[in-house]
């Protein structure tokens, strides 16, 4: 009797212990999961080089549109420049270009005898740009230096004066526009462009002694290639 109460006992310690097993909470594992692919953040901080070609008319100072008319045509060239992104939507930098342009005239009053032509041979600019940057969109201004050749010649059959000169004049740009990336790599612009080229004489003591400065406007796109 006495074996069969003690292994009563044990068969009940035995069945209570496993019971509070099962009672107690299984160990678990935290699920793992891959990390998210997170896209690259475009910025627009970097060197870029690109070309850019416009068509513009040039406004002539000191009354030499009488002589002259009203010069037009159209321009192409090189630009290069740098861009900072100094903070999520801004963004600041330098750019300059340089463009052949065939923004000329001729003019003839043959009733005074009289026929007169003046171009901008190339125009060069070196300038400050500041935007504002929404994504791969830029909204930007723009101003600095800016350089170009200009070429007048006459022919007076009043007196008779032929004259051909060609000057160097020095002035400023301003201008504003939008660039868009269309890669990391690639971007394209269109912006206006104005630039004035100081006065200066021409033909000085003679009799078409002329002196006139340069305002020229300019329609321009771009493609940039970025670094």
């Amino acid at each position: 009797m006495k074996k069969f109460v003690r292994a009563a006992i044990l068969a009940i310690a035995a069945f209570a212990g496993a019971a509070q097993a099962a009672d107690l909470p299984r160990r678990s594992y935290a699920p793992s999961y891959a990390p998210a692919s997170v896209a690259p953040v475009f910025t627009w901080t970097g060197f870029y080089v690109g070309l850019n070609a416009g068509y513009g008319w040039n406004s002539l100072s000191g009354g030499a549109n009488q002589l002259f008319g009203t010069p037009s045509g159209f321009s192409g060239g090189v630009t290069g420049g740098f861009n900072w992104q100094a903070a999520p939507n801004v963004v600041v930098g330098l750019e300059g270009d340089w463009d052949l342009t065939s923004i000329n005239n001729k003019n003839n009053l043959p009733f005074f005898g009289f026929s007169g032509q003046t171009k901008v041979n190339n125009l060069a600019t070196v300038r400050a740009r500041a935007g504002y940057a929404v994504d791969r969109a830029l909204l930007y201004v723009t101003g600095g230096l800016a350089m170009g050749s200009v070429t007048t010649s006459v022919t007076d059959l009043r007196f008779p004066f032929f004259g051909n000169e060609s000057s160097f004049r020095a002035g400023f740009a301003l201008g504003a526009g939008i660039e868009y990336a269309f890669s990391d790599h690639v971007s394209a612009k269109a912006e206006y462009m104005f630039t004035s080229l100081n006065a200066k004489d021409v033909f000085a003591y003679s009799p078409d002694w002329t002196r006139s400065g340069h305002n020229i406007s300019q329609v321009r796109v771009g493609l940039n290639y970025h670094f």
